[in-house]
């Protein structure tokens, strides 16, 4: 049986999520075996093969764990009191902070998506689109309630938003001038000055 945790407690297939995480972006999924990544785990094939089927099945799980916190974290801001300007603003700066978080999962997430299985291309594709379509109601509920204009239709401001935020992994650096919130409240203005009737 394989063993659930390393010496300092860490289950194993968090292990092996990071290694392969770490891996598939200096290397690309493609170049990277699944050697490569049990060493840098320091575990068996035999138990990354009990916790995942697939290098696919690991890959699959970088972006599911990456739109789960997103999804969760929109959710929650959608779901809140306040006024729709807020809830725009600051799920506009989320999506950005947690991406710059997630460095290497969103450098990964546009670069090797296409390597997925076609069944769980689809999985990806549906969570997505779940995830841009809250963000599209909140621009919607601003839209009908006056609050922002609405010459243009809320999908294009969507794609609008998320465009740069996709491009943040071929940019951005930590050691840059300008830390992830500073970014994220950069880009979360232009998004509702674009917006102001």
């Amino acid at each position: 049986m394989a063993r659930t945790t390393d010496g300092d407690g860490t289950p194993v297939p968090q292990r092996l999520l990071a290694a392969a995480t770490r891996l598939f972006a200096d290397r690309g999924y493609d170049r990277t075996s699944v050697q490569e990544i049990v060493e840098a785990a320091g575990v068996t094939k035999g138990a990354l093969y009990h916790y995942f089927g697939s290098k696919d099945d690991l890959l699959h799980e970088v972006y599911a764990r990456m739109l789960r916190v997103q999804q969760e974290r929109l959710d929650a801001i959608a779901d809140q009191d306040a006024p729709v300007e807020r809830r725009v603003r600051d799920a506009a700066a989320d999506v950005v902070v947690t991406t710059i978080d997630n460095l290497d999962d969103a450098s990964i997430f546009f670069r090797s998506m296409h390597h997925l299985s076609p069944e769980k291309n689809k999985q990806v594709r549906a969570e997505r689109r779940r995830y841009h379509e809250r963000f599209r109601a909140l621009i919607e509920e601003g839209q009908r309630s006056g609050v922002f204009a609405s010459a243009t239709p809320a999908d294009l401001v969507v794609d609008y938003h998320f465009g740069s935020v996709h491009h943040l992994s071929t940019w951005y650096r930590p050691e840059g001038p300008l830390t992830p919130r500073q970014v994220a409240d950069h880009l979360a203005d232009l998004l509702l000055r674009a917006l102001r009737p």
